[in-house]
Order: C-alpha cells, then sequence, then structure tokens
C-alpha cells in the first residue's frame, strides 16, 4: 500500500501516548520553524492507536522506563514523570486522537497544534487526556475553538476517520509510531533515531545507539514544501534513514511484524496481541 501524501504537508501517523511520537512532533515543529517554512508546510496527524491494535493499554512502567530516555533527547518538549494519583492515569488515548481528526474540521493548522499541545498535556503536565473535558481545556488553551470541537466530537464523524487510519496503520505501509510520510515517495519511521531495549520489557529500559535527526527532518520537510518533489533522491534519503527492528521478548503463535511503539510487537491480524511501548 503506498500513501498519497499532498503537497505541502507531511502525514504523521502517532499514537498521543506514545513519547517517541512526543519527541518526533517537536521536533518536526521546531525544524519547520527553523527553515521558515510554518506558512508552506503543515502535519496530518492521523491515528496509530496502540490500544486498539495491541488490545490493551500501554503499560505505565514501560512508558516510565521510556519517558526519561526519550526526554533526555529533547528536554524542551516538555516531559515529567506521572505527578498525580494512579487513579488519573490516562489508560486510553484514543479519544484525544479522535479530538485531534475533528479539529481538522477547522483547518490542518487547529488540528496540529491541538496534537502538539495533547501531547505536552500528558507528558509534560499530566493532565488526563481521556476525559473529555480535559481535551477540550486543552483545546481551549491552545487557542482551538473548543465549542466547535465539541459539536465535532458529539456527531462523532471523526471515530470513523480513526477506525480507517487504523486499517491503514495495521498495513505493511506503516511500521509503527511515529511513522511521517512526505511527498513523493520519502518516509522515516522513528526519524534518525536507532534503539536497543535493554533487559526485559517492564523492568529494562530503552537504549539509544543513535540520534541524528537533523538531516532526516530536514529532508522531509523540504520535500514537503518543494511543488517537484527533487530536493533529496529517495536513494540518498534512505541512508539517512533509521529502520531497524527492536524485538519484546513475547511467545507469539506466528512470526510477529516488528516495530509499533518503542520497538513493540504488533502481530499479525489474525493473532493480534503484543505487550506494549510505541515506536
Amino acid at each position: 500500500m503506498s500513501l498519497h501524501v499532498a503537497p505541502g504537508t507531511l502525514v504523521v501517523f502517532a499514537d498521543i501516548g506514545c513519547p517517541w511520537a512526543h519527541l518526533a512532533v517537536y521536533r518536526l515543529h521546531t525544524v519547520r520553524a527553523a527553515l521558515g517554512l510554518g506558512e508552506r508546510v503543515r502535519f496530518d496527524i492521523r491515528a496509530f492507536p496502540l490500544e486498539l491494535i495491541n488490545e490493551m493499554s500501554t503499560p505505565k512502567l514501560i512508558l516510565e522506563a521510556e519517558t526519561p530516555v526519550v526526554g533526555a533527547l529533547e528536554p524542551e518538549a516538555g516531559w515529567q514523570l506521572w505527578q498525580r494519583p494512579d487513579h488519573t492515569y490516562p489508560v486510553s488515548t484514543l479519544l484525544a486522537m479522535e479530538a485531534v481528526e475533528a479539529a481538522k474540521e477547522q483547518g490542518l493548522a487547529a488540528s496540529e497544534t491541538l496534537d502538539r499541545a495533547l501531547r505536552v498535556a500528558l507528558f509534560g503536565q499530566s493532565r488526563t487526556v481521556t476525559m473529555r473535558h480535559e481535551i477540550l481545556a486543552v483545546a481551549r488553551e491552545c487557542g482551538v475553538d473548543d465549542e466547535e470541537l465539541k459539536r465535532a466530537l458529539v456527531r462523532g464523524s471523526a471515530r470513523a476517520a480513526v477506525e480507517e487510519q487504523l486499517a491503514v496503520s495495521l498495513s505493511d505501509a506503516v511500521q509503527g509510531s511515529p511513522h511521517v510520510f512526505a511527498p513523493g515517495g520519502l518516509d522515516a519511521h522513528n526519524p534518525g533515531v536507532e534503539r536497543h531495549w535493554l533487559g526485559e520489557m517492564g523492568t529494562g529500559f530503552p537504549v539509544v545507539d543513535r540520534d541524528e535527526p537533523g538531516p532526516v527532518y530536514e529532508a522531509l520537510l523540504k520535500r514537503a514544501a518543494s511543488r517537484r518533489c527533487r530536493c533529496v533522491p529517495v536513494a540518498v534519503f534512505r541512508s539517512l534513514c533509521s529502520r531497524r527492528c527492536v524485538p519484546v521478548a513475547v511467545a507469539p503463535r506466528r512470526p510477529p511484524r516488528q516495530e509499533a511503539h518503542s520497538g513493540t510487537m504488533i502481530m499479525p491480524k489474525s493473532s493480534a496481541r503484543c505487550t506494549t511501548s510505541c515506536s
């Protein structure tokens, strides 16, 4: 399956509860600003809903192991370990991803703004983005019309779009969260990062082997801004990208599809289950 990406756009498949996606989205925003492309490139954020793919919430222990490691790569993105009572921890980000999709009725600029704000709310402010009132509060604070967003959520059309994005997420086109697609066939999963997991999931932690984001993000953004899609040849771009698979210790009934969120295994659609984290 190939994805069509319109000129002036980067399509980003990501889960809001994925720290690697929080890192990637922050870098997309900061590199776009540094290149002066804020008015020429928009981000079309699409759901890679781990809780639907894995049929479980992402274990908090895994996220707590990942967050300090990923956060050290870009401390300014907004990070802290969960600071509120455990019973308020958001075990689902599905409604938040639905809200990002619903905000597209106000334009891609509103949608990408809400997406970034919800990630900061979760990872940097310990807010329960499972709850609709919290999502609407975040929307209001970041300048998105929360009343219009609420009406869109009540209509429910964005949920169908998220289900369609789930189908694409389960295809071979998308490798995990985050996966960024530019016009003309350029794409990168977890751009610029190579990592592996040390120890068992839930007791160990991720180790970053390489982090060289600059060339990859610049190439993606310049390709999106170009009308002719000739900024970087695909073969050259591939050499910049990290696509290393990092398996999780699971005993599957079939060979798994690897690289979901943080090296998570995604089981084949017919047997479907995994312990999880992102990228």
